[in-house]
């Protein structure tokens, strides 16, 4: 947790300001990821505020926002579906808490695989991956953010049109006002930083531009047109229906999607808070992360809050506005929900264009441009990692982006290091191969190429002091060498292997030497 009394005003000042920018900026954004989830918007802006909170004094990394959050939204998509399905027979109002049920105890068991994540130090697996993925991922959010604005901009009736510059044309007909206050707040964004930084820029658009829309009577969209928060009150302790987890049926659905849920959020948690380390330059935890966001994603499953994982966007937002603190992710989070609940009428004043513009400049500010430049320098299949996890992060999913990335990226390093070499010499009628490079199951043909049984002497000499058997296929490769050379009616001996090694080998044991030099590494088996 923090300590108030290792803070400078500067530095709490800085942290309450940016806090304050973000709730206000967390409150759309919660709302329009439950109706993607498919329930009431009360259901978005409680996980925003237990998530936040709770992620907030545990959390591995100062600073950073966690909440609801579209990746996790989408993920519980298909849970309504199906429980849409399986129960025909209920009214709208009960299908819709049945929905509820399911996202509750599904996040609620979402949380508990985190913490097991967690406390099993499995958060440093995170380093797996490649910074070309790292990059593909941020590229991706960003036109992510980006494309989630387009929505409010969508002009009425949209399906009446039948081409994107008709789509266009209506979109700035209908909705110009919006336009302006987009490009203003942008410019504020942009410009006041260059001026003054004692008030965030973001902070400062929303409060005058609100404003001016409210006093000057200009009509707009708000958010109070997304929905009706006067009733929206503290959160309370929900027991989810339990009784949910003693039917099969249920089961097979619940388990997958907690997972899936548990996955996609701690992957999106880690790679967000890798992207904020090198952004403040210090390390944080990510152990801790799962740990904390478990946590917070089963507490808000118990009071009626759905799944949620850190938010990249409004992280960037915290730190590019001066909030490098725990204070200023509490003060976010304390802050939503005192506005929603005793302010719902200041909130929903305020026009939807100018959080549009303010998600606009951090789509911005998130995207890697440096990478476009170091496209050209980088190795062909460092590229086509790139390329790949920003593609399948924009149109398909963040979890399968990233696997996909890790999965590219270590198939490409184990072709490029799927090379052994020999060098040989003769020594008193004995030929003598001195192996170099890793021998695994990508460098067994490479291996094999380097004998020649059929010409060589009467005696060999294998000497695998700068190589390294990796697991158990080169185990095999070994015992085959052994058995042609057997055949041969030569004489093979085996120099410098390790002790488990010797221990894999099946034939070639007797055939290896045991000295003082000898590696203590071990071999991979095969499960």
């Amino acid at each position: 947790m923090f300590n108030i009394q290792n803070y400078s005003k500067q530095n709490i000042k800085n942290d309450i300001l940016s806090g304050a920018l973000v709730a206000v900026a967390l409150v759309p954004e919660a709302i329009a990821f439950s109706f993607i989830a498919g329930v009431s918007p009360i259901v978005g802006l409680y996980a925003a505020f237990i998530i936040g909170l709770i992620t907030s004094l545990l959390g591995g990394k100062p600073g950073m926002i966690s909440g609801a959050t579209g990746s996790v939204a989408v993920v519980f998509v298909s849970l309504g579906l199906w429980v849409k399905q399986h129960y025909p027979d209920l009214d709208t109002e009960a299908l819709s808490m049945m929905v509820l049920h399911y996202i509750l105890i599904t996040s609620i068991i979402a949380g508990l695989i985190q913490i097991a994540i967690g406390v099993m130090k499995m958060g440093k697996f995170i380093r797996l991956v490649p910074q070309p993925a790292l990059f593909g991922f941020v590229n991706g959010l960003a036109i992510v953010i980006a494309l989630a604005q387009l929505p409010f901009l969508a002009p009425a009736n949209m399906d009446q049109y039948s081409s994107w510059l008709e789509i266009i044309k209506a979109s700035v007909s209908e909705n110009y006002i919006m336009y302006i206050i987009i490009i203003v707040t942008m410019a504020t964004m942009q410009y006041l930083p260059r001026v003054s930084k004692a008030v965030p820029a973001g902070l400062v658009a929303i409060v005058v531009i609100t404003l001016i829309v409210y006093f000057g009577g200009i009509d707009t969209k708000t958010v109070g047109s997304m929905a009706d928060l006067s009733n929206v009150s503290f959160p309370h302790f929900v027991m989810p229906d339990l009784s949910l987890l003693f039917s099969w049926e249920s089961l097979k659905v619940i388990l997958p999607t907690a997972v899936i849920v548990a996955l996609v959020g701690l992957i999106e948690s880690l790679l967000t808070l890798s992207v904020l380390d090198e952004m403040g330059g210090e390390r944080g935890s990510g152990n801790k992360e799962c740990i904390a966001l478990g946590l917070g994603n089963t507490t808000s499953g118990l009071f009626g809050g759905m799944a949620g994982c850190a938010m990249i966007g409004q992280s960037v937002i915290n730190f590019t506005s001066g909030g490098l603190g725990r204070l200023s992710s509490f003060t976010a989070a304390m802050l939503l929900i005192v506005l929603v609940v005793s302010f719902s009428d200041v909130i929903s004043a305020i026009p939807i264009a100018v959080l549009v513009g303010i998600m606009f400049m951090v789509s911005i500010g998130t995207f890697e441009f440096s990478s476009l430049k170091r496209i050209k320098h980088m190795p062909r299949s460092d590229a086509f990692v790139l390329v790949v996890v920003t593609i399948i992060t924009v149109f398909e999913d963040l979890a399968v982006a990233v696997i996909a990335g890790i999965i590219i990226s270590a198939l490409v390093f184990a072709w490029e290091h799927a090379k052994i070499f020999a060098h040989t010499k003769t020594e008193d009628g004995k030929k003598i191969y001195e192996l170099d490079g890793p021998l695994f199951f990508g460098s067994v043909t490479s291996f094999n190429e380097q004998f020649d049984v059929e010409n060589d002497p009467d005696e060999v000499v294998v000497d695998f002091k700068k190589a390294r058997v990796m697991d158990s296929s080169g185990a095999e490769a070994i015992d085959a060498l052994t058995e042609k050379y057997k055949k041969a009616g030569k004489k093979l001996t085996l120099r410098h292997l390790s002790e488990d090694c010797k221990k894999t080998l099946k034939i070639a044991g007797p055939f290896c030497t045991y000295e003082e030099d000898d590696p203590t590494y071990k071999v991979a088996h095969d499960v």
